[in-house]
């Protein structure tokens, strides 16, 4: 199957079993300042796994767009990639593994036609200091469903992954227990131990597909579903959020657990084509064509070092081509950053294979194509995402002849030391291993060691910079920071009210010292209009005003005019919240999903609403800054 049609067959098998489809979150989250792009599927659900109200109910569905940053280096072997889809489905708090475990196998086997005697399942082997049971019924569960289709499931316990490579994989043996640090989920670190006091957690069962290959014993000397060496490959997690750990030892149960199925996109697709190269897929193979073309080679038939380059042109251009779409643009700082090292990396590898200028235009389009139906904002977007990459290629090319012309200088030494590889990694874009090429190619030597600590001494800098700064989002769900996110709502309205209706957020980052609110207006706001603005919140304040959700129709939340922003982005129903006074004084009405205070007296107990400082952020774009004192 194509990735379009499993993706299809996914969304509309559990549309049929009562869940509502939601729009996939941007790359880059909102209210999320822990982390620079989602990740996985859940991290845009996570508030309503922690208690909060879906506007869509307790069954919901999508496919999300992933980018993971820490992948980049590994990609090139036939399995890694930076973006990926995640298919996903949710019950918060309806049904659970009864009902989860089956629906999954028989969407796999029945619908995608994946061969049951290739399927591997790992669940939770339990944790006694703990007193979480091992997770026999999921383990049950499986091995009827494989027993239905007249295979012998053996259930084994391996413990630690140590372990596996120690044991392997004897006979009928087919669901295995793991411990902690491969079948619990939890926020943050895994294993029940990292769980923190207040969380939600619970046990997992991933699935793995056997593809047969030769087991690689670099990595240890027996193979195992949790192998690295590319024989089995995991293809989906079910999350069985059934605890909340109450003390740093007691684990209690959850009144009303909850489900989290991840499943990697691509993966399903090269599991149902029995494919391990995940390159091979229909997803990139317009892309792969083009390369093909340009440097006159076949894929299939050519040696690994050439396919390794292939792959990181495949997979980083098709990365920066949804990053664009999603408004992430190259730059030396957050979000950018990564963007502009995907670019370049690329051209690095085409580089090395011979490929020049001209094949970027050529490979943005052929991503465009595969992906319109599923995500129109690429040709949409066509036009600034092509420009973008070329201008990027133009840029890079320009400091890669200075920065061989410097390399040149440093190099009449016979040697390149770790400052001026960093030197030429910094100011130039010379990636460490192109550094290194040059001066193998010569026969002299480079002092990585160096390099690595004078990268360090960037990233730390670099993380001590931006530990302020405006990234958006709330820092927690503390007390405070829940006042402080409500007088922000306040606090724009308020500026709507004076400064008119084209005023509208444009970000917001949120602690407990302060509220940080940049906002659509195109010229300096007076003293005197933020006064009033801050008389607009403290009264609001101090009338008592009740807070409260509701879901509606977003179509009718639009035509009533509640205030938001990026619409686009939202489900068809919506949460909308509201500030309403005793006498029916209505003070905000805006779309909001994040956590509120039950009643403008909350904000009260932590002081007076004070805007301390207003100024520019970007061009249209105002930012003030306010205290509760």
């Amino acid at each position: 199957m194509t990735t379009n049609e499993i993706r299809e067959k996914y969304l509309a098998f559990f549309q049929a079993k009562g869940h509502i489809i939601v729009p996939s979150a941007p790359l880059v989250p909102e209210n999320d300042p822990t982390t620079l792009f989602t990740g996985s599927g859940m991290q845009p659900i996570l508030p309503y796994l922690l208690g909060e109200m879906h506007p869509s109910g307790t069954r919901i569905i999508n496919s999300q767009k992933c980018f993971r940053s820490q992948d980049i280096e590994e990609v090139g072997d036939n399995r890694h990639t930076t973006f990926f889809e995640m298919l996903g489905n949710w019950s918060f708090g309806d049904y659970f593994k009864k009902e989860q475990i089956p629906w999954m196998f028989e969407f796999l086997t029945d619908v995608v036609g994946i061969d049951p005697s290739k399927l591997y399942i790992t669940c939770f082997i339990g944790a006694k200091e703990y007193n979480v049971p091992k997770d026999t019924e999921a383990a049950e569960l499986w091995q009827n469903l494989f027993v239905q289709k007249g295979i012998k499931a053996s259930i084994a316990d391996i413990g630690t992954e140590k372990d596996g490579y120690e044991r392997g994989v004897h006979g009928d043996e087919r669901i295995f227990y793991y411990d902690g640090t491969k079948n619990w989920w939890n926020r943050g670190k895994t294993g029940p131990q990292t769980t923190a006091v207040g969380d939600p957690c619970g046990p997992d069962s991933e699935m793995f597909f056997d593809f047969g290959t030769p087991h690689d014993k670099k990595w240890g000397e027996f193979c195992h579903p949790n192998c690295d060496c590319g024989r089995f490959m995991e293809i989906g997690n079910n999350v069985f959020m059934a605890y909340r750990k109450v003390s740093e030892s007691v684990f209690e149960p959850l009144p009303k657990p909850n489900i989290d199925f991840g499943g990697g996109l691509e993966r399903l697709t090269a599991a149902s084509m029995n494919e391990p190269d995940v390159f091979k897929i229909d997803a990139f193979a317009k892309a792969l064509k083009v390369l093909e073309v340009v440097r006159g080679i076949d894929y299939e038939t050519t040696d690994w070092a050439i396919k390794y380059s292939l792959r990181v042109i495949l997979d980083h251009l098709r990365a920066s081509v949804f990053l664009i779409a999603d408004n992430v643009f190259p730059s030396n700082k957050d979000q950018g950053y990564f963007v502009r090292r995907l670019i370049r990396r690329s051209i690095r590898y085409a580089k090395k294979l011979g490929i020049h200028e001209g094949y970027m235009e050529k490979i943005a389009d052929a991503y465009i194509s595969t992906y319109q139906d599923a995500y129109p904002s690429l040709l949409e977007k066509r036009d600034v995402i092509v420009s973008t990459l070329l201008t990027e290629e133009k840029k890079f090319l320009a400091g890669l002849e200075k920065g061989l012309k410097e390399f040149e200088k440093m190099y009449q030494t016979g040697s390149i030391s770790g400052k001026n590889a960093f030197d030429l990694f910094s100011t130039y874009g010379f990636p460490l291993e192109m550094t290194e090429e040059l001066v193998m190619e010569q026969g002299g030597t480079l002092d990585k060691e160096t390099f690595h600590e004078e990268f360090k001494k960037h990233q730390d800098l670099s993380r001590t910079a931006s530990a302020g700064k405006f990234k958006g989002g709330l820092a927690d769900h503390s007390a405070k920071v829940t006042a402080f996110h409500t007088a922000t709502h306040l606090m724009l309205a308020g500026l709507r009210q004076e400064l008119g209706d084209s005023v509208h957020q444009a970000g917001s980052n949120i602690t407990e010292e302060r509220t940080r609110f940049d906002f659509t207006y195109p010229e300096k706001v007076s003293r005197e209009i933020l006064d009033r603005v801050e008389v607009y919140v403290n009264q609001a304040i101090a009338a008592q005003a009740t807070v409260a959700t509701t879901i509606m129709d977003k179509a009718v939340a639009k035509e009533t005019g509640v205030e938001g922003s990026f619409w686009e982005k939202y489900p068809e129903k919506v949460t909308v919240y509201q500030v309403a006074g005793r006498d029916g004084t209505i003070y905000s009405q805006e779309l909001c999903g994040g956590p509120h205070v039950t009643t403008t007296t909350d904000i009260a107990a932590f002081g007076r609403f004070k805007i301390i400082k207003e100024e520019a952020s970007s061009a249209g774009v105002r930012r003030v800054k306010a205290i509760l004192e």
